[in-house]
């Protein structure tokens, strides 16, 4: 369905179409993948963390830094997400012992079995975009690049 259709509205111009566009488009696929998230508790930011740490898991504990140069939404509130995290005990947290100011974050077992059961969800954000062939997702990789540049 157009974007005219789905909105019922008109746009000044190409490019204002293409930006509504897009956001409109993100906006739905975030939701679905939010809805899947929402299964095993656990948020978009969460998700992001435990994944960033799960791939790193062979570099050891990471910093607070680390892993905000490495989230998605650039203005999470990490030592939040962390502490949320914690209680649910999916991470662990220690002083880092050559600089006390910084705590070293890694992912706990029950962190892993949960990404474990979650790797499901990777599969469902793929169906989402499965309307469009190999070629073409290239493409738009490619083109939402290009906007990034």
């Amino acid at each position: 369905m157009s974007i005219e259709d789905e909105l019922k509205g008109r746009f000044r111009n190409e490019y204002h179409k293409g930006l509504i566009n897009l956001h409109f488009t993100s906006k739905l696929l975030i939701y679905s993948f939010e809805k899947t998230l929402k299964q095993h508790k656990i948020t978009e930011p969460q998700y992001n963390i435990l994944k960033v740490l799960r791939g790193n898991i062979s570099e050891g504990p990471l910093s607070i830094g680390f892993l905000k140069e490495r989230m998605l939404d650039k203005n999470s509130d990490v030592s939040r997400i962390i502490d949320k995290l914690l209680t649910k005990n999916l991470i662990k947290r220690a002083e880092n012992p050559i600089d006390r100011r910084q705590k070293n974050i890694e992912i706990s077992e029950s962190g892993l079995s949960l990404l474990g059961n979650m790797d499901s969800c990777e599969l469902k954000v793929d169906a989402l975009l499965s309307k469009l062939n190999e070629t073409e997702i290239k493409e738009l990789n490619r083109l939402l690049d290009k906007i990034r540049e």
